[in-house]
């Protein structure tokens, strides 16, 4: 170095060895990671040990429930496809999920790009917090609220359905399960376009006003750009649960009139692996589950990527 010239602390810290550099990132930052620690116990206690038992989606289903079944390869995955129960299950669950996704998605947009051309602080206030409220309601709650609404006799929506609760009715599962879902989660989704959109910056809006445009114009040209890539992010993890239809939602909606609409992967594993004890079996069905979801998320991804050059990874 040259007698008058400034050294650089970042080349300097370079050049350390890196453990040493290791370490004195934890110095500087121990507290983010004390913070981030409890976390990564979660994770790995409830996410990555489990992912040892995916050995028995290929062991013979052993009477103790353990792991020192006979090696039997894809026997189960072969008995699951070879069902009778497996083109009307794998159709239900997709059925549900895309009405459910599709009209999940839309829904928080719209209802904050709405409740983000309010100019009322109170009253915007108030219709986030009617719309956040649902969120926090119990699935059992919110299942038996549908029962009562829906039934014939007493409940404000069965009575003008038809003398039919419309629960037991096939063709009505799909938009009872997914309406009910728009109206529990709409609140809750928008909270994070909600966030993009107030990073807008204030002079665009006052630019397109000044020209002339109107609030279609605004959302049109000024919100939805905005929001855009946060969506397709959404969206793309939201491919990730194309499979995985909420289990006690519609464990509690099904009964012995909507059955074969109703009978979605997650209910179908927990009644062959719990109740029946074919935990074998089971787990090649959730491993199933879970190997075609991956494939949605990476589907999703490389297209988005491909399309917007917005991605997760």
């Amino acid at each position: 170095m040259m007698s008058g010239e400034i050294p650089d602390n970042d080349a300097i810290k370079r050049s350390r060895p890196l453990p040493v550099r290791i370490m004195g990132h934890f110095r500087s930052y121990w507290q983010l990671w004390l913070m981030f620690i409890p976390a990564v116990v979660f994770v790995f206690i409830f996410h990555y040990i489990p992912l040892y038992g995916l050995q028995l989606a290929f062991r013979k289903n052993s009477r103790s429930g353990g792991f020192d079944g006979d090696w039997v390869g894809f026997k189960y995955f072969e008995q699951f496809f070879s069902s009778p129960n497996f083109v009307q299950t794998l159709t239900n669950t997709v059925r549900i999920s895309l009405w459910s996704l599709v009209m999940g998605f839309f829904a928080p947009i719209i209802l904050a790009l709405l409740l983000n051309q309010l100019a009322g602080k109170k009253i915007k206030g108030f219709i986030q917090t009617i719309t956040y409220m649902p969120h926090f309601i119990s699935m059992v709650v919110i299942v038996t609220m549908l029962t009562i609404f829906l039934d014939p006799k007493s409940g404000f929506i069965g009575r003008v359905a038809g003398p039919d609760n419309l629960l037991n009715i096939e063709a009505w599962f799909t938009p009872l399960y997914w309406l009910s879902g728009i109206w529990q989660g709409m609140g809750w989704g928008s909270i994070i376009y909600l966030a993009a959109l107030s990073g807008v910056d204030t002079s665009l809006y006052e630019a397109a006003k000044m020209d002339g445009a109107s609030r279609l114009q605004l959302i049109r040209y000024v919100d939805i750009p905005t929001i855009l890539p946060t969506s397709i992010i959404l969206l793309i993890m939201d491919m990730g649960k194309v499979l995985n239809v909420g289990f006690e939602k519609v464990y509690l909606m099904q009964n012995p009139f909507n059955m074969q609409v109703s009978e979605v992967i997650s209910t179908y594993t927990y009644k062959i692996g719990i109740l029946s004890s074919q935990f074998s079996y089971a787990t090649a069905i959730g491993l199933f589950n879970t190997v075609i979801n991956l494939c949605f998320v990476l589907a999703a991804n490389w297209i988005a990527r491909r399309a917007s050059d917005v991605s997760i990874f």
